[in-house]
């Protein structure tokens, strides 16, 4: 969405046509890193092989849109709408629903072109719907109800936008500070519960550069923390996060039991890196074309899609793990990588074919077993900083 309409038909087309980088003739032979923007307008530094590797996604995208576009021919504008096949028609069934839903599953998770990433994220969120329930003037409403009204929220919102993606062409605007400021604080006030927690800014922030509104940007922001993300997430002491966190060592005990082992060994907790993961659906961490594939089928799949590319990332890097000796090389090896994944068709496939299932059923059930513990553990905190107070 980033600019006015013409900036933004201005990034549309350049999303459709996506240029060949072309590193100049000095940089190929002295394989030096060089700097490029990417197509969400990110400054992003690179060597000559990582050039490459985008360049090919970027020719998978191209082969993926014509995919997508010979479906909207051959089956309508919104096919991807038609996948639901209720329980009382499976016996009888409508295949044609089963086959788009299978379809689609499949689709997605090869990526979706970014043009119609907005209308195709909007609809299968659940946002559309969402947006739906309320009056047509709502989003309009809430920034003028909330304007000049100043909370814990909204200062620290203040102190956070000009942190959030310094040096973006838009974002880091005084325009794009606005923009993003009033999708954030007229979240805050939709739901006071969670406020605002650091990590929202970067994620409505991306949210923004993606979505053709403003609007749309906030009712994607609505939908993912009331009905994709887990409950508490965001919330004042961040017990859904701390929940997260424990049930993902877990996993990282059953799906990587040798690099859990190791990191046991070195003293390593995950959350110090798995935390902002977490928090800010890897917008801080990835690079923004991966990160958005990672969306793509966050908000079909669900927040079970966090807990694959978490120990994908892990599982990528599993022999040069083994072999560090201190907690910093750990951090450096995990950092260095989620900075270069430029190639999300790798990653995506390590996330579901080389981890293995992980049913949303038993990441409840996971979630349910560490809830007590976490519980426990912020109430004693509490205790004891009111213990301090006293």
């Amino acid at each position: 969405m980033y600019g006015t309409q013409s900036r933004r038909d201005l990034a549309l087309e350049f999303q459709a046509h996506m240029p060949i980088l072309r590193p100049s003739i000095h940089a190929r032979r002295a394989n030096l890193t060089v700097k490029f923007q990417d197509l969400y307008g990110f400054t992003v530094e690179g060597n000559v092989d990582d050039v490459n590797v985008l360049n090919e996604v970027r020719e998978k995208v191209r082969q993926q849109g014509r995919v997508w576009w010979t479906l909207e021919a051959n089956k309508g504008a919104n096919w991807y709408l038609q996948t639901i096949v209720s329980s009382t028609l499976k016996s009888s069934l409508k295949f044609s629903a089963l086959a788009n839903a299978i379809t689609l599953k499949r689709l997605i998770r090869k990526g979706i072109p970014p043009v119609l990433r907005p209308k195709v994220w909007f609809s299968l969120s659940g946002a559309a719907k969402k947006k739906s329930t309320v009056p047509e003037s709502y989003y309009n409403d809430l920034t003028i109800a909330v304007e000049g009204r100043v909370t814990p929220a909204t200062r620290q919102i203040d102190h956070d936008l000009p942190r959030t993606f310094p040096g973006h062409p838009w974002l880091d605007t005084p325009e794009g500070h606005a923009t993003l400021r009033r999708v954030l604080v007229g979240y805050s006030f939709r739901d006071s519960d969670v406020g605002y927690c650091q990590g929202l800014n970067y994620v409505a922030a991306l949210l923004l550069l993606v979505m053709k509104t403003e609007e749309d940007a906030f009712w994607m922001l609505a939908v993912l923390l009331e009905n994709v993300l887990v409950n508490d997430c965001y919330t004042t002491n961040l017990s859904g996060c701390h929940v997260e966190q424990r049930v993902f060592k877990d996993f990282l005990l059953k799906k990587c039991p040798r690099i859990a082992a190791h990191l046991e060994d070195l003293e390593f907790d995950v959350s110090l890196v798995a935390t902002e993961w977490f928090l800010c659906l890897f917008s801080k961490s990835l690079p923004s074309e991966t990160t958005l594939r990672v969306w793509d089928v966050l908000f079909y799949e669900g927040a079970k899609v966090l807990f694959h590319v978490a120990l994908a990332i892990f599982k990528m890097k599993e022999e040069e793990l083994l072999m560090s000796h201190q907690v910093g090389d750990v951090i450096n090896i995990l950092q260095k990588t989620t900075h270069h994944l430029f190639d999300p068709d790798e990653l995506l496939t390590v996330a579901f074919d080389k981890i293995g299932s992980m049913t949303t059923t038993t990441i409840s059930k996971q979630r349910k077993k560490q809830e007590p513990a976490v519980m426990a553990e912020l109430d004693q905190r509490l205790r004891r900083l009111n213990s301090l107070n006293e």
